[in-house]
């Protein structure tokens, strides 16, 4: 294949992911009408945004805020050269991080059928980007257009509401309450009880059927996995360190230890004695 056909490729396993990410969580989160039909049109520099925050840890439960104008800390400053897209990029004003230097690092702007408006600029040590509703033109001797009244206005819903007003609804993750993503940083997130029901019942079932730790069945018999009341406890939410499963643990699986009271609990539960007397005799008594 050659170089322009992969790239093509990539191109297109990218808006699928992210088509797919978005559909899982419009089940289970409010929107404004006409998100699923956008994600037809997902353009690739809205899908390479997008698989990049969840290449830094996004969530699928989370990417509801950033649809919804959520403002994002991302700790790679390499973003911002990576998301200013030649054909499609354009400078915006805005009055978000004024510590930088907008001469140096001016805030990006671009529009898409997903995204509507994204805004993304430099922070002191990474990237920062925000979904916004209306796209906005202020600046030079223009005069104000429609999309910039409808900008004021969302300006003052924000007052009102202290909520971002994002493409597909708002967002309490404002600037000064943002959310923060790093490759190194797992958060934690709660799932729905209807998502929680079902993936409880796929780990009972992949759990019943994947018993291959003993080459012995009766032995393996004597030594039950633990009784754990709620097995989505696993995917990332109560689990110390970098734990969690994919998309919906913002890592891989890290193993780090055993507690020993879970141990010594198999102990105690087994009701089949040890046999104390084979090293005595020479053999099994």
């Amino acid at each position: 294949m050659t170089p322009s056909g992969t790239r093509a490729r990539q191109a297109d396993e990218a808006r699928n992911r992210v088509r797919l990410m978005i559909e899982i969580t419009a089940r289970a989160g409010a929107y404004r009408k006409g998100l699923i039909a956008a994600t037809r049109r997902l353009s690739p520099e809205e899908a390479v945004i997008l698989s990049d925050l969840e290449r830094h840890g996004l969530q699928v439960p989370q990417l509801h805020d950033v649809l919804c104008g959520g403002h994002v800390l991302v700790d790679d400053p390499q973003l911002y050269e990576d998301w200013r897209f030649d054909e499609v990029s354009h400078p915006r004003l805005s009055s978000h991080h004024r510590d930088i230097d907008k001469s140096l690092y001016p805030d990006i702007g671009m529009r898409g059928d997903v995204v509507r408006e994204k805004l993304h600029g430099r922070t002191a040590q990474g990237t920062w980007v925000q979904l916004e509703k209306t796209p906005a033109a202020f600046g030079g001797r223009k005069l104000p257009s429609m999309s910039d009244l409808r900008h004021l206005m969302d300006y003052v819903i924000y007052r009102l509401t202290r909520s971002n007003v994002g493409p597909w609804g708002l967002s309490r993750m404002t600037e000064r309450y943002p959310m923060y993503l790093a490759p190194v940083l797992a958060v934690s997130t709660s799932l729905t009880p209807a998502v929680a029901g079902l993936l409880t019942q796929a780990l009972r079932r992949i759990e019943a059927a994947d018993d291959v730790t003993s080459a012995s069945q009766d032995l393996a018999a004597r030594f039950p996995p633990p009784d754990r009341a709620d097995l989505t406890e696993e995917l990332g939410r109560s689990l110390t360190g970098r734990a969690g499963r994919g998309l919906f643990g913002s890592s891989e699986v890290w193993i780090t230890e055993t507690p020993s009271r879970s141990a010594a609990a198999v102990f105690r539960e087994s009701r089949v004695p040890p046999a104390v007397g084979w090293w005595r005799t020479g053999g099994p008594t």
